[in-house]
Parts: C-alpha cells; sequence; structure tokens
C-alpha cells in the first residue's frame, strides 16, 4: 500500500472539513462540478473519487495534494494544550500579532483578516513569519495557514492577562449596556468552592459552544458578519458596601412606606 493510500481516509477528512469551513456544501458542489448531489457525496465518501477529482476538490478551497497529505499526516499529533511563557511573552508585545493569532485559532482566514483591517501583504507576511518562528502556526504550500496550538487553550500566565487588562478591559467596561445592541447577562450565585470549580466548566463548555457556532456562522457565508467580543466573568462580590449603604437605605425606604401607610 502507497504512503497516499495507507494516508487515503485522513486527507477526505481534512478535505471534507476544509470544504466544510469554506462553505461548500453538496448541492453548491455539485453544481461546480456538473455532477448530481448523491454522485458527490460518494466522492466525500472516498467512493468513485480519482485523483483527478480529489484535485479539483482540493482546489477549490486551495489546497494541493500535498497539501492534503500533509494536513493528514499531522491530524493525529497532538496540538499543544497552552502556550509557553516565551510564546505569551511575544504576542504580548504586539496587539495586532495577538489578534491576529486569536484569529487564525478561530478558524478565520487570514485573507479575510486582511481585508477587514486594511493589511499592507508585507506587514501580513512579516506577521505570519513571526507566528511561524514562534512554533504558533503552520503555513502550507497553497498559502493556507494552519495553528499548532488547541484553540480551547486558556491564557493563564501574566503577559496575555496584562495584554487583557491593557487593551480589552476598558472595551467591556465602557459599554453602554442599556444599547438595545448589547447583548449580556448578569447573574448572583451563591456558591461553595465546589460550585465555583464547576461554574469555570460550564464557562469552558460554553466557550466551545460559541466557538462551534463561529465555526457555522462562517460556513454559511452569510453577509453582514462583524467582531464581537465576549467576555465570562466570574468573582467574589464585596457584599460590604450593599451592607453599609443598601440595607440602611432599604429600611428607612420601607419604614418611610409604612409610616405613610399607617397616617392614612
Amino acid at each position: 500500500m502507497t504512503r497516499s493510500e495507507s494516508n487515503g481516509p485522513a486527507m477526505l477528512s481534512v478535505l471534507r472539513r476544509q470544504l466544510r469551513q469554506a462553505g461548500w456544501t453538496a448541492p453548491r458542489l455539485a453544481a461546480e462540478l456538473g455532477a448530481g448531489e448523491a454522485t458527490v457525496k460518494r466522492w466525500l465518501a472516498g467512493k468513485g473519487l480519482t485523483i483527478d477529482r480529489l484535485e479539483r476538490l482540493a482546489g477549490l478551497v486551495s489546497l494541493t495534494l500535498g497539501d492534503l497529505a500533509r494536513e493528514a499526516e499531522e491530524m493525529g499529533a497532538e496540538l499543544a494544550p497552552e502556550l509557553t511563557l516565551a510564546q505569551e511573552r511575544a504576542l504580548s508585545r504586539n496587539i495586532f500579532l495577538s489578534f491576529l493569532f486569536l484569529a487564525i485559532l478561530n478558524g478565520v482566514p487570514v485573507d479575510e483578516i486582511a481585508a477587514d483591517f486594511e493589511v499592507p501583504a508585507g506587514t501580513m507576511e512579516a506577521a505570519l513569519a513571526r507566528l511561524e518562528r514562534l512554533a504558533l502556526i503552520d503555513r502550507l504550500r497553497s498559502g493556507r495557514v494552519r495553528p499548532l496550538v488547541d484553540r480551547a487553550l486558556v491564557f493563564r500566565k501574566l503577559p496575555l492577562r496584562s495584554l487583557f487588562e491593557q487593551h480589552m478591559k476598558p472595551a467591556f467596561f465602557e459599554l453602554d449596556y442599556a444599547a438595545p445592541d448589547t447583548l449580556y447577562t448578569s447573574e448572583v450565585l451563591k456558591l461553595s468552592p465546589r460550585g465555583v470549580a464547576q461554574l469555570a466548566e460550564v464557562m469552558e463548555r460554553q466557550r466551545a459552544e460559541m466557538l462551534e457556532l463561529a465555526d457555522r456562522d462562517r460556513q454559511a457565508g452569510l453577509p453582514g458578519r462583524d467582531w464581537y467580543g465576549i467576555l465570562s466573568v466570574a468573582r467574589a462580590l464585596d457584599m460590604e458596601a450593599l451592607r453599609a449603604n443598601g440595607i440602611p437605605a432599604l429600611g428607612e425606604a420601607i419604614g418611610v412606606a409604612e409610616a405613610k401607610g399607617a397616617g392614612r
């Protein structure tokens, strides 16, 4: 069995994922390739798929057969579960570099990022080269970019926390929460230490669901997509202000109301 034959199922898996991310549905593929929808589905399942057809399908997402084989070989390799301190430090020195990495990590194509922010080709090339030297991405011969870090990673080290504190935190605290286009939820809970740990797990699951939502939205190819910042945060509340100000004030208000009622 040749290398390409033994790697065939993995190559097809890579191809199907890339086609989905680019918005290529079975009906759209059928129209593009001049074949029946059922035939296209058989090809994507590996039935009757010749090298020429595989190459043409890969070309629809700007991949070569070599790219497919390379990605398929590396599918089994584990992605880094977190960033090293050196990687976080390097990212924290440049806000665009860190944003670019996070956008790539979340599946946004590099050309889309360049168009949204009018990034000159030379600047983007320098940024991608820097991310590659940091072992954060891998660039395929087709020009596509593959992250080398699991997108479920959590930034726990000081450099990127400091970057968030400087650049992102103000954006959230300056929000007009009364504006109808501001989406937010708020809740006050009383939790044990075990409950707090479980809450952190709930927040991570929510984050994964939001990433999947973004994937589906991108695959749908709908117009009007924009950038949104989402922050989930929980901390122990300082209740002294409530005790010192809120409760006495409430007592006074109740007393006034009762006095008025008694005077009628």
